[in-house]
């Protein structure tokens, strides 16, 4: 009886559940982009001293001085 080898075969495994989290990773990012942006740029506005203003869909939003129209 001719034995094989079972290393490639969990390889083959590993690749494909990392291919899997990392599509999971991209479709989360994606849907999530546009909050995760206006996230970052609140946070960047209250640093540097400047006011958030929210855009009409998310990830539209933008800092913009403070008494400003």
């Amino acid at each position: 009886m001719k034995m094989f080898n079972k290393k490639g075969q969990a390889l083959v495994e590993y690749v494909l559940i990392i291919a899997l989290i990392s599509v999971i990773i991209i479709a989360l990012v994606n849907s999530l982009g546009g909050y995760l942006k206006d996230a970052m740029t609140r946070s960047s506005c209250s640093m540097v001293g400047e006011e958030y203003v929210k855009g009409e869909k998310a990830g539209e939003g933008y800092c913009r001085e403070k008494g400003s129209n």
